[in-house]
């Protein structure tokens, strides 16, 4: 078990580092689809990927209770150098979760398991932060809506068997819905609940 003296560090520069980790997520979210490099962090606890570790730092406080799967649950580590570096809350619950954490994708939950906001409040919804195997080799997808000119394609091995069908179930609760970041080491892609997606041949 990890104690606080032995807790992996986060970000050398604290400011500098989260606030281009900050830019790189909003430029993400901005131009769904693009693959963004993200600011490396300097000790993370596996099976946590480096780049979900700097959007942790980045994004994660007091006031976003966060939920892990089971493979990130599985030690206490990932937990305790949550709660150690943002002080949010881990929780059990992912219906009340801001954000939710995910490493192992095959295993993802379904997404009326997790906060899909309302009409009057559609921002308190969960954003997905989900660990894929790469963000540039595996199946193409075609993505189209708001930030794409016209339509793009990404290739990307994400891991969900049924992620189409739960892609164009989310979008059409639109405002409501759940944003996904998916992360590859210390790359990462958005795919906010405004992006459509469909597979392409080849």
């Amino acid at each position: 078990m990890t104690t606080v003296a032995e807790m992996p560090a986060g970000f050398a520069d604290k400011v500098l580092a989260a606030q281009s980790t900050f830019r790189s997520v909003m430029d993400a979210m901005a131009r769904p689809g693009t693959v963004q490099r993200i600011q490396a962090v300097s000790g993370v606890p596996a099976p946590m990927m480096r780049g979900a570790a700097a959007i942790a730092l980045t994004l994660f406080d007091q006031d976003t209770p966060v939920w892990l799967d089971s493979k990130l649950a599985a030690t206490m580590d990932v937990a305790k150098w949550i709660k150690f570096h943002t002080s949010a809350p881990v929780i059990a619950d992912p219906a009340v979760c801001t954000f939710a954490v995910v490493a192992d994708p095959a295993a993802l939950p379904s997404f009326e398991h997790f906060a899909f906001g309302s009409g009057e409040y559609p921002d308190r919804s969960t954003t997905i932060i989900l660990q894929v195997a790469s963000l540039t080799e595996g199946p193409a997808y075609e993505l189209r809506g708001p930030g794409i000119d016209g339509a793009t394609i990404l290739r990307a091995a994400i891991g969900v068997p049924d992620l189409l069908d739960r892609l164009a179930l989310n979008a059409s609760l639109f405002p409501r819905g759940i944003d996904l970041v998916l992360v590859s080491g210390e790359s990462i892609v958005a795919l906010p609940r405004t992006t459509r997606l469909v597979a392409k041949e080849g």
